[in-house]
């Protein structure tokens, strides 16, 4: 069973059409859920499976809803004893440890925000982060150097007033979150009067990746989960009573997408493998055939690392479907995939911002590379720089019509910044900043984003063509293509390449190379430049820094 019937007066559609013009979320008053959600299963269903969580020392946890809401409720009890109350800001550094989710929930049962955060985050980013948002609680796992990071940016993060860590350790000055949340009453009544939350009020924050400058701060209210209806029942098509997986550290979006809110509404439980930070490709492949997996969600990257592993040694007969998102598909590793797996990758685009926008749904059948259609409730549209609409086939900005109100799942505000936030509610539409465009049937296809694409001899190339293109070339592991200003065309193609091993930097490879996007692409695309490298310049959530490598171009020069 599941609660879709809760929040839609019709769950199933007979195509897209039908789920585009007829799918409508109704949304509660006062709506919370880790009560309305989390509990109500606790409740109804209290032996309906919730999480399965392992790790690569052996280790394994298997939550009911029933085990995981009477753990949130000893969290908050602790959460609420040490003086955390609603409105408050905690940040989360927990990689994907259990008890990210017994947190996160209990957190959102206070009406505190919360403030999800990779362990990759050094010093300096964590006093970035607690003064940009006054953060009072930091919880954070005893693994790697994370928490003397913590304890160094300590001195200059005033607003800090309590820090849990993880495990079976204490350390001076610190709660210890497992020692101190199993002495407390698995009991805790929903606050009514000041201490209840309201739809708007906010849940979640998320600092953007950072790729273009300092990271913004995106403010999610208590509404935000029902935005992701779509995202796990008609995109990642998730099975009830089914086991889901996204592949994603609880630091990004993606895991508010894939791990936390959607997937639960329609009725699946999670499945979480907690590796190290060393990702083992065949390791994964393993976890899906020994847990019988049923649907499951990954980056680009990770299917690429899948086809080097030879994916037809392993029974992966339990997976009905297979989704990505991040970045745009190669057309090649969808056809790989779907070679040793008889399963078609359905694509999606969304953002830290929101919820999926566009996607490849499960009734239809993908076109490779295509970020899809709209998602229900949302109205896209292709604009020109001045605000006009494009036409059929030409290149635009995606915008989101919101004169009739913010689609459920966009962000509240970027905290903090009233002009950031101005700029992308713009002309009555919400702005993505993505360029893209529009086929006849209605499927957009990605070009890049606005800041990163090439205008050459009065065209305009986008760098995910020219990317894709090479990645078809065994000699290309990885590749960024940025403008290079140029006095005759105003500017040109360049390729930074990491080349897979076995392969040498040569001027012969080169031109190998140039020819090779000449003849799988438009000719004019091809990069004229080409820099071999060991490494791309990339944010800590691994998207590549296009603007490093403009920049370094720049000093060159």
């Amino acid at each position: 069973m599941n609660l879709l019937n809760k929040f839609l007066d019709k769950t199933e559609f007979t195509d897209y059409n039908d789920y585009y013009n007829n799918f409508k979320v109704k949304v509660p008053e006062d709506f919370n859920f880790a009560y309305d959600v989390i509990e109500e299963y606790a409740k109804i269903a209290p032996d309906k499976r919730a999480l399965v969580w392992c790790n690569d020392e052996g280790e394994e946890r298997i939550f009911t809803f029933a085990d995981l809401d009477r753990e949130v409720n000893k969290a908050v009890n602790f959460f609420k004893r040490i003086g955390i109350k609603k409105g408050d800001f905690a940040m989360l550094i927990l990689r994907r440890h259990y008890q990210f989710w017994i947190s996160i929930y209990a957190l959102h049962k206070i009406g505190a925000v919360a403030i999800p955060a990779t362990h990759l985050l050094t010093k300096k980013d964590i006093i970035f982060r607690c003064n940009c948002a006054d953060v009072k609680m930091i919880i954070c796992s005893n693994k790697g150097e994370i928490r003397q990071h913590v304890e160094d940016s300590l001195p200059e993060c005033p607003t800090v007033e309590a820090c849990c860590i993880l495990g079976d350790e204490e350390f001076e000055g610190w709660y210890n979150f497992d020692l101190e949340s199993e002495k407390e009453s698995d009991v805790f009544e929903r606050p009514t009067g000041d201490e209840r939350t309201h739809n708007g009020d906010p849940m979640l924050v998320y600092f953007t990746s950072g790729t273009t400058g300092n990271p913004k701060m995106v403010l999610h209210p208590f509404t935000y989960p029902l935005g992701h209806i779509s995202t796990g029942k008609y995109w990642h098509n998730v099975v009830d009573d089914g086991l889901h997986l996204t592949v994603a550290d609880t630091g990004w979006a993606k895991c508010s997408w894939g791990k936390l809110y959607g997937q639960f509404i329609a009725g699946t439980a999670q499945f979480v493998y907690d590796y190290s930070d060393k990702f083992v490709p065949t390791d994964l492949l393993e976890m899906i055939v020994k847990y019988r997996i049923t649907t499951f969600c990954a980056p680009p990257t990770i299917y690429r690392f899948f086809i080097k592993s030879d994916m037809k040694k392993y029974d992966l007969s339990s997976l009905v479907h297979i989704s990505t998102a991040g970045e745009a598909l190669n057309p090649e590793v969808f056809n790989q995939i779907y070679a040793a797996t008889g399963l078609k990758v359905y694509e999606g685009f969304g953002q830290t911002e929101s919820p999926i926008l566009l996607g490849t749904y499960m009734w239809d059948t993908p076109k490779p590379g295509s970020m899809g259609r709209p998602a229900a409730g949302f109205k896209a549209t292709l604009l020109h720089d001045d605000f006009t609409i494009c036409k059929p086939g030409e290149i635009g900005q995606i915008g989101f019509d919101i004169t009739e109100g913010k689609p459920l799942g966009v962000l509240d505000c970027y905290y903090k910044d009233q002009e950031k936030t101005d700029s992308v509610f713009s002309h009555g539409y919400y702005l993505t900043g993505d360029l893209a465009w529009c086929d006849e049937d209605g499927f957009y296809w990605y070009v890049g984003r606005a800041d990163d694409v090439i205008k050459s001899s009065g065209y305009r190339i986008g760098p995910f063509e020219v990317e894709s293109a090479l990645m078809e070339h065994p000699a290309v592991f990885e590749t960024a293509i940025t403008a290079v200003p140029d006095e005759i065309r105003g500017q040109i193609v360049k390729a930074t390449i990491v080349l897979t091993k076995g392969y040498k930097p040569s001027d012969e490879l080169k031109k190998e190379l140039q020819n090779h996007v000449k003849k799988t692409t438009a000719p004019y695309k091809y990069p004229r430049i080409i820099e071999f490298v060991t490494e791309l310049p990339k944010t800590i959530s691994g998207k590549i820094k296009r603007a490093d490598i403009r920049a370094e171009d720049k000093n060159k020069n």
